[in-house]
C-alpha cells in the first residue's frame, strides 16, 4: 500500500489544501491529513474541530484519514509506515523553508518529501490570510468550501 501525508495547521482548511490533498490522494493508496498540534499558539478552531472540518471536506476522496500529531512529523511517518510527505509551494518562498524541512526529514528518517506546485488559482492563498480576511467581514467564499464558510462565520460572530 502506498502512503503519504500532508501535514499542516489547517486552521481552517482551504481550497488550496484541498486542492493538494486531492492530487495526492488520485496517486496514493492512502493518504493521511496530519493536523500538527502547536501548543505554542492559539488557533481559530480547536484541533478536533479543524479535525472534523477536514474529514468532512475530505469525505469524497475516500481514501483520506485525519489525524492529530503532536512533535516531529517523520515520528508520525514512521508510527505509520508512511514514506513520503507531499507539500504543496505556492511560491519560491516556500521552496527555502520547505527544502531545508525536507532535507532534514530524508536525514532524520528516509522520509520522502514530494514537491507539488499549488493550482495558480490558490497560489496567493493561506489560513492566516483566509482569517484575516473573514475577520473584517471580507468575501472568502471562493477560498474554502461551504462547510468552512459556514464554521468561520459562526466562530466570529461569536469572537
Amino acid at each position: 500500500m502506498r502512503r503519504a501525508v500532508c501535514p499542516g495547521s489547517f486552521d481552517p482548511i482551504t481550497n488550496g489544501h484541498l486542492d493538494i490533498i486531492g492530487r495526492a490522494s488520485k496517486l496514493y493508496d492512502e493518504v493521511y491529513v496530519a493536523v500538527m498540534i502547536n501548543k505554542s499558539k492559539k488557533g481559530l478552531f480547536e484541533v478536533e474541530e479543524r479535525i472534523e472540518l477536514i474529514r468532512q471536506v475530505t469525505s469524497e476522496y475516500g481514501n483520506v484519514r485525519v489525524e492529530a500529531f503532536h512533535g516531529l512529523l517523520v515520528d508520525f511517518c514512521k508510527q505509520r509506515d508512511i514514506p513520503a510527505i507531499v507539500k504543496g509551494l505556492r511560491a519560491v518562498s516556500d521552496f527555502d523553508y520547505e527544502l531545508q524541512m525536507a532535507q532534514m526529514n530524508i536525514g532524520l528518517s528516509g522520509v520522502e518529501t514530494l514537491f507539488v506546485p499549488t493550482n495558480p488559482t490558490y497560489s496567493f492563498l493561506s489560513s492566516s490570510l483566509v482569517k484575516e480576511v473573514a475577520t473584517w467581514g471580507g468575501d472568502v467564499s471562493h477560498l474554502v468550501p461551504p462547510l468552512v464558510l459556514e464554521a468561520l462565520g459562526e466562530r466570529l460572530k461569536h469572537d
